[in-house]
C-alpha cells in the first residue's frame, strides 16, 4: 500500500488496534482511551482514503486493506525496533503531581509506597495556586473540591478537617501565613494584628508553633502527628472539605500515571 502513514504514532496505535481486535484491548496495552483511539482510526482511515477496519458489535475486523496495512506495519516495527529499545531504555517517564504544601508533604514521607520500586521519576509541585491540569501543567492534581473542566477525570478520595494547634493553649500570639488558602483567609478574620507573627510559607508557621512562639491551623492529618503540638481547638467546620484527586481523562491510562494514581490513593486514604 503506497500511501502508508508515515506517522509512526498512529501506525503504533494501528497495530495495537488491529493486533487487540477492538479499542478495549489497545487502550490497556497504549495508555490511550477507546474513545481517542477510535477518533484516531477514523482519522488514518480518512488520510489513506482507505477502509481499514469493519467494526462490529463486539470488535474491530480488518478489511483488506486494513491487513495489507498491518502486514506493511508490522515490517516497519521490526525495522525500527532497535531504534525503540534504545530510546525506551533511556528515557524514564516523569509523573507531575500538583498539590498544596501539608498534602506534598505528606507524599513526601511516603515516596517510596509512591514509587513502588519502578523507574517512574516523580515531581512534586507544591503550591496553593492550581495548575492546569487539562494544559498538562501537571498530570496528577489534589484539590479540595470535584473537577468540573472538559476532559477532566476525578476520585473522591478523603474528608480533610482543620483545627488550631499550639504547644499549649496558653499560646495566645496567632502564626499568620499571607496568602488566600481557605485557612489563611480564616485566621487573617479573627486574628489580631498585634497578636500574629507573619510568615509567607505555611512551613514556618509551623516552625513558630514548635517553637513555642504561635499557635496556627493545620489540617488534622498533619497536626494530630506533630510532637510537641496540641489541638487547642474544636474542628472548625467552614474549613472542612472533601479531597479529590484530579487527572486528565486520557492521561489516566498510562500505565505510569495510573500506578501512581492508585498508590497516592492509598497513601492518602491512610
Amino acid at each position: 500500500m503506497n500511501e502508508m502513514n508515515d506517522n509512526w504514532d498512529d501506525l503504533r496505535l494501528f497495530l495495537a488496534v488491529a493486533r487487540g481486535g477492538g479499542l478495549a484491548s489497545a487502550a490497556a496495552s497504549t495508555g490511550k482511551s477507546a474513545p481517542t483511539l477510535g477518533r484516531r482510526m477514523l482519522a488514518l482511515e480518512r488520510h489513506l482514503g482507505r477502509e481499514l477496519f469493519r467494526r462490529l458489535p463486539r470488535g474491530y475486523a480488518l478489511t483488506e486493506d486494513g491487513a495489507a496495512l498491518l502486514a506493511r506495519a508490522t515490517e516497519l516495527e521490526t525495522q525500527m525496533q532497535p531504534l525503540l529499545q534504545a530510546s525506551t531504555s533511556q528515557s524514564v517517564p516523569v509523573v507531575k503531581v500538583s498539590a498544596g504544601l501539608w498534602v506534598t508533604h505528606r507524599l513526601c514521607q511516603n515516596v517510596a509506597e509512591i514509587t513502588g520500586g519502578d523507574p517512574i521519576r516523580i515531581r512534586f509541585i507544591a503550591a496553593d495556586e492550581q495548575l492546569d491540569i487539562a494544559r498538562r501543567e501537571a498530570l496528577i492534581g489534589i484539590r479540595n473540591q470535584r473537577p468540573t473542566g472538559p476532559g477532566l477525570a476525578g476520585r473522591k478520595i478523603a474528608r480533610i478537617r482543620f483545627a488550631t494547634y499550639a504547644q499549649s493553649a496558653d499560646v495566645t500570639t496567632w502564626a499568620r501565613v499571607i496568602g488566600k488558602t481557605p485557612s489563611a483567609l480564616w485566621v487573617n478574620a479573627i486574628a489580631k494584628r498585634g497578636d500574629s507573627i507573619e510568615v509567607t510559607n505555611a512551613r514556618n508557621a509551623l516552625d513558630l508553633a514548635l517553637a513555642g512562639a504561635a499557635r496556627l491551623v493545620l489540617p488534622s492529618f498533619i497536626g494530630d502527628h506533630q510532637s510537641g503540638l496540641t489541638q487547642i481547638s474544636p474542628l472548625i467546620d467552614e474549613l472542612e472539605h472533601d479531597q479529590w484527586l484530579v487527572t486528565h481523562h486520557e492521561d489516566r491510562f498510562a500505565p505510569e500515571v495510573r500506578k501512581t494514581i492508585d498508590r497516592i490513593t492509598k497513601v492518602l486514604k491512610s
